[in-house]
């Protein structure tokens, strides 16, 4: 997976009077509508045993220059840090972030040794902030260009889930007369 890259998320939650957070960079958008997303987390990670309790989290999707806060949420703490919070919704997030969601579970779904948590989103917001990146164990940085204007409202929310139909495929090479029909099959 360090080939695939990803912006950097912190999760973070209200737990006993207390703010608990943790990096990850298994986020996704799941749907449109309603607004859906999911964050993978490591079955031995303290978020992992209080979400399911508290049942609602934020995630701060970070900025360029954040790279001490995803160090920090990842286990490599720095002593005397000054965190900024913000609270959205009664959810603390992490000031200068690039964008925010609060966000309540409504599923869970164990995978191997991480579970999966889908939940619906209450709240978003964005900035027009360059995203902190991660890619080959490292952390990278987006080429500078002049941004376009979302082609798509959606876009701003997610950008796979533009289409309601899947676009023609033309194969190349020699057609297959049996397109539906197992080669097993086509002789019998």
């Amino acid at each position: 997976m360090a080939r695939f890259a990803s912006g950097i998320t912190v999760v973070t939650t209200l737990y006993q009077e207390h703010t608990h957070g943790m990096t990850a960079n298994a986020f996704v958008s799941v749907s449109l509508d309603p607004p859906l997303v999911l964050v993978s987390l490591d079955n031995r990670s303290f978020m992992h045993r209080v979400l399911p309790e508290v049942g609602r989290y934020g995630v701060s999707v970070l900025a360029e220059g954040q790279e001490v806060l995803s160090n920090h949420f990842a286990g490599l703490t720095v002593e005397g840090l000054q965190i900024r919070f913000i609270t959205r919704r009664g959810i603390p997030l992490l000031g200068g972030a690039v964008a925010y969601f609060v966000v309540r579970v409504i599923d869970i779904h164990p995978a191997g040794d991480h579970t999966l948590y889908i939940g619906q989103v209450e709240h978003f917001e964005s900035s027009n902030d360059t995203p902190l990146l991660f890619y080959a164990g490292q952390y990278q940085q987006l080429r500078r260009e002049k941004m376009k204007p979302p082609q798509w409202a959606q876009d701003d929310f997610s950008l796979f889930s533009i289409g309601s139909i899947d676009p023609p495929i033309i194969a190349t090479g020699k057609e297959n007369s049996h397109p539906r029909t197992p080669a097993s099959n086509r002789n019998k």
